[in-house]
Order: structure tokens, then C-alpha cells, then sequence
């Protein structure tokens, strides 16, 4: 009995675990669909709400220019306002359609996938990011970083196209949890 009740508790923390590995960030929009895929899918459209610089390379290894869609299997480099050039993002787009649906890897090994569509008179953008490794230690807790820092980057994004205000922090020298 006790045995059964021990493995009953592992069966269950695995289930628990299971929940912590991805999540789902969903946001409306007061805007075209063309025009917020184009906010995700080119290098001009991300650093307008997003990043301080997003590049993305070709298979050959060509630059894609500012207003060039990404496509599969290029790769990227990202970086983020607040923080200097030695904290980079590097990854590889997995899927990109060219109208309403991106995917790509991400950090710790995750995989972001980013679907939008129109319902009840809006754009809305479904962001989900899976494969999220536990960590042990809860500093590197991706799982809460990444939910946190996408609600606020769809939040500015929100802000962008519905009012005109950048929510970035974009001063390396002032600490901000807004970057």
C-alpha cells in the first residue's frame, strides 16, 4: 500500500511538472492581420515594439533586408533595449507562412509558435512557447521569465499600434524591468 501511494505521488508530480513546460499568451489587436504579421516576421517590424536590433540570415548566410519576410530555416540574431551587445538571443525560424503563422526556437531549447487570426472584429495574436526546461533553481525559471517578458512585449506592441506609446525602457545606464 504504501508503495502504491509513493508511486501515486511520483505519477502526480510528473503531471504537475508537465504544466510548467509551456504556456499561452494571447493578445487582441486593433489592426490587420497583414500588418501584425509583418510586426513579427520582419526585422523592421520587430525592432519597432520589440527589439533593439533583430537580424536574420539566409541559409547562405545573406542578411535579409528590413522589410523582408523571414522565412524557414533562416537563422537569427536578436537584442534587446537595456542591455549591452553580450546578452544575444541566437536561433532558427522552423515555420513561417508568410500571412499568419510563425515558428521558431527560442531559449533553453523552447519553441515559440506565434498564430494570428481575426475573431469578433479583431486581429488577435496566440503566442505559445513549449518544450520549456524545469529548472530547479528559480532564477532560471524560463517558464515565469518568458511568460512575464512576452505579456509585456505584446502589451507594447498593443500600446504601439493602438496609441503610439513605445513601453521600452531604451537607456542601457537606467535599470528597468521595461526593456
Amino acid at each position: 500500500m504504501v508503495k502504491f501511494g509513493r508511486i501515486n505521488s511520483l505519477t502526480n508530480a510528473n503531471m504537475i511538472d508537465d504544466k510548467w513546460t509551456s504556456f499561452k499568451v494571447t493578445g487582441d489587436y486593433n489592426i490587420d492581420i497583414r500588418s501584425l504579421y509583418e510586426a513579427w516576421a520582419t526585422t523592421q517590424g520587430l525592432e519597432q515594439w520589440f527589439l533593439r536590433e533583430a537580424n536574420f540570415y539566409t541559409i547562405p548566410r545573406r542578411a535579409r533586408e528590413p522589410k523582408e519576410f523571414i522565412m524557414k530555416e533562416d537563422t537569427y540574431e536578436w537584442y534587446w533595449h537595456g542591455y549591452d551587445d553580450n546578452t544575444v538571443e541566437k536561433g532558427q525560424i522552423l515555420e513561417a507562412n508568410g500571412t499568419d503563422f510563425l515558428k521558431f526556437t527560442f531559449t533553453g531549447g523552447s519553441i515559440v509558435s506565434v498564430e494570428i487570426y481575426s475573431r469578433n472584429g479583431v486581429s488577435v495574436v496566440e503566442l505559445t512557447q513549449e518544450n520549456i526546461p524545469i529548472e530547479e533553481d528559480p532564477s532560471k525559471n524560463l517558464y515565469v521569465q518568458c511568460q512575464v517578458g512576452w505579456t509585456f512585449y505584446m502589451t507594447n506592441l498593443k500600446s504601439l499600434i493602438e496609441g503610439g506609446v513605445d513601453l521600452r525602457n531604451k537607456k542601457l545606464e537606467v535599470s528597468s524591468n521595461f526593456k
